[in-house]
């Protein structure tokens, strides 16, 4: 048996990927629940009404969806052109840190939209800046970005422990280690009342909008896309590739921590150590369960915020284990890599 590339993947072959990885993904925790003696449909049913069984719960799933819709477009932005880019969670608390600083001591005295687009633009300088040091690297000495971003996460969560102890500390936390709150007149409006949504959802829905006219719809995109495909063909055929990938890393990056600048101006107001649960590491899932498609990012992040939502509701009608939340959403990045295995290739005898 040998695999053969497919010279075109057919339309309804690429839409059904997703799908079947997800449905294969919850058959597979569903023996796990088994195995911890609870019924299945029971737990998923529970699952999924806790995440939109009430109108709290489903603000609270779209509010959780905001941040990983930045974070998917992040991963996929980077991914399509095989920039490996693992340091979403980084990026998202340089992103979140620079918003809180620039919220507490420089911008109060702007009007508040403009005080807003200024803080998002701050976060999203935050992180470029912190992928753009890797980007380097792997264009100039061709260092393995995997290795930088990934490790430069644990950097930036002790950088982020230190300022917040330190001198970003604030005075009136009574002990509790967290950041100087951003201004109240700087945070983003809700878009429900007496919720936690806000209108940083229909910001990361936006970009979603603009990374795909990006991508899709410019000559930047093509070169992006040609990066990804075949870097050295690419090359041959006229594309600045180290500018290419360079205008990529900090798109990707600045996405990231706008995804942190946006949590903390429209949830936290500051920012600890334990902001994110995640955010930049699901980011990838999000991103791979959307075949790296901006639009579909959207969508994946609905998906998975709804897993992370429902599965305390689940384990406390149930009994199972909430933690089955995170082997669900790793069960659907495996299987969402042989499902792309499969429509990329098919199997010849």
């Amino acid at each position: 048996m040998r695999l053969e590339r497919r010279e075109d993947v057919p339309l309804a072959l690429a839409l059904a990927a997703p799908v079947g990885a997800v449905a294969a993904a919850l058959v597979l925790a569903a023996g796990l629940i088994a195995a911890a003696g609870v019924n299945p449909l029971v737990a998923f049913y529970e699952l999924f009404r806790g995440a939109f069984g009430s109108r709290l719960a489903f603000t609270e799933t779209l509010t959780r969806a905001t941040p990983l819709i930045l974070t998917g477009l992040a991963a996929a932005v980077a991914f399509r052109s095989r920039l490996w880019n693992i340091g979403g969670e980084g990026q998202f608390y340089v992103g979140a840190l620079a918003t809180a600083w620039l919220g507490f001591e420089i911008v109060t005295p702007l009007p508040p939209l403009l005080g807003m687009a200024v803080l998002m633009l701050a976060g999203m300088a935050a992180g470029a800046a912190l992928l753009a040091g890797p980007a380097y690297l792997r264009i100039r000495f061709g260092v393995d970005e995997v290795v930088t971003t990934l490790l430069l996460n644990f950097v930036v969560i002790l950088f982020i422990g230190m300022m917040i102890e330190g001198p970003l500390r604030d005075p009136l936390a009574f002990g509790w280690p967290q950041s100087v709150p951003v201004d109240n007149d700087l945070r983003l409006p809700d878009l429900v009342p007496r919720s936690r949504l806000h209108v940083g959802l229909l910001i990361a829905i936006a970009m979603a909008g603009a990374v795909w006219a990006v991508l899709a719809r410019t000559t930047f995109g093509a070169k992006a896309r040609a990066a990804g495909l075949n870097a050295r063909a690419a090359e041959f055929a006229g594309v600045p590739l180290s500018r290419t990938l360079m205008t990529v890393a900090l798109i990707s990056g600045g996405l990231a921590g706008l995804a942190g600048a946006v949590e903390v101006m429209g949830v936290t107001g500051n920012v600890t150590t334990t902001l994110s649960p995640g955010f930049g590491y699901a980011g990838i899932v999000v991103a791979m369960l959307a075949a790296l498609h901006p639009i579909g990012v959207v969508a994946s992040a609905l998906f998975v915020a709804t897993v992370f939502v429902g599965a305390d509701a689940m384990s406390r009608a149930t009994g199972a284990p909430s933690v089955i939340a995170d082997v669900i959403v790793s069960l659907c990045l495996m299987t969402m890599l042989v499902a792309i295995l499969l429509t990329t290739y098919r199997i010849r005898r």
